[in-house]
């Protein structure tokens, strides 16, 4: 097993799963183990994409369209379901997902073409559903603050997800949209521990400037929710009441959770850095989890691969309801996104309509 990597969510960065060959280290007596970089670089790629706005038809999603300026997240969380995307590129789901990085660099372009075509649909568009929008590259980049900026000019509804106060460099355009009802963002916490926040997401922002920023939202009259996201058995699970009870203090009026996934690759990736930084409660720890996802590390069904099933998840899910009603997280308080004021804004040239006329 490789050392960890300070300041990485993990040292793994094995084969993918679309990978023909597999490299094996070997000791014949001439070999000797490579020398681990003690501070791997970060790079950051363009990319232009063919299009900007995902779709899906999922039953467990809130949501049925989403935009991902980027692949791959420097936030590094150990436990991330977008790891295993990264595959797609030939790279590895492990260390290469916080080191290689790509963004979209025709992201605003793709978008205002998209949002213009003449049947366009307008529906809330979840942004970050995938890597965090509001990683580090993003204060240089600032993909994100364009594609909101297309997002108003269209009067189009947006949720917003991150775990990164760097929102808040956003809150002029968040606070004029929320004025019409177009966004709402989600705050995501995993756990209020500094310890366990520094190897769980260890280039994340800290749980108190999290906090910080639900508690800057509300007071823009930004609709804010907080996400306890991943809920880890005998990890992080019994901080859900702390950690909801915090985000309601700080302004929070809505509220989710989301049972740890482990797909793909993530199982030995999330079991690496279990048997690193928590090697006495590992086996526990797995064995929680198999007792929440039907015996096996991972369920992928539709109805269960967000909350789990058995009596475990089934306690962990009524906990959660009992808070919300009790600390007002039901999101009672909070207005539903308007679609109706969508607006394809004119552009130099356009003819002139009779309108008024």
């Amino acid at each position: 097993m490789p050392a960890p990597i300070k300041g990485r969510g993990t040292s793994d960065n094995f084969e993918g799963r679309f990978e023909t060959r597999r490299v094996q280290s070997t000791h014949d007596g001439w070999w000797r183990e490579p020398e681990v970089d003690p501070s791997p670089a970060t790079t950051v790629r363009a990319e232009l994409a063919r299009s900007i706005i995902s779709h899906n038809d999922s039953p467990d999603m809130p949501f049925t369209q989403s935009i991902n300026p980027y692949r791959g997240c420097e936030h590094g969380c150990s436990y991330c379901y977008a790891r295993p995307s990264h595959a797609y590129l030939n790279l590895s789901p492990g260390l290469d997902f916080e080191t290689k990085l790509f963004y979209k660099s025709n992201a605003v372009q793709l978008l205002e073409r998209e949002l213009s075509r003449r049947h366009y649909k307008p529906s809330a568009i979840q942004l970050g559903a995938n890597t965090d929008p509001y990683q580090p590259i993003e204060r240089e980049l600032k993909i994100t603050r364009g594609i909101l900026e297309v997002l108003w000019r269209f009067r189009h509804p947006v949720t917003v997800v991150t775990k990164s106060h760097t929102v808040l460099r956003d809150l002029d355009l968040l606070s004029d949209m929320s004025k019409l009802r177009l966004c709402r963002v989600f705050i995501s916490i995993t756990t209020l521990d500094e310890g366990l926040k520094r190897s769980l997401e260890p280039r994340a922002p800290s749980p108190a400037a999290r906090l910080k920023a639900i508690g800057a939202l509300k007071a823009a009259g930004v609709p804010v929710g907080v996400l306890a996201a991943p809920m880890i058995p005998a990890v992080n699970d019994h901080e859900l009441e702390r950690i909801l009870g915090a985000a309601a203090v700080a302004g929070a009026g809505s509220a989710g959770f989301v049972l740890l996934r482990l797909p793909n690759e993530l199982k030995d990736l999330f079991e690496s850095w279990l048997r690193t930084h928590l090697p006495l409660r590992a086996d526990h720890v797995l064995n929680r989890i198999r007792a929440m996802r039907g015996g096996q590390l991972n369920d992928s069904q539709f109805g269960t691969r967000f909350k789990g099933a058995g009596v475990e998840a089934q306690l962990l899910q009524k906990r959660f309801e009992l808070l919300c009603r009790r600390l007002q997280l039901d999101g009672s308080r909070q207005q539903g996104l308007n679609c109706a004021a969508f607006r394809i804004p004119p552009r130099a040239g356009d003819q002139l309509g009779f309108e008024g006329l």
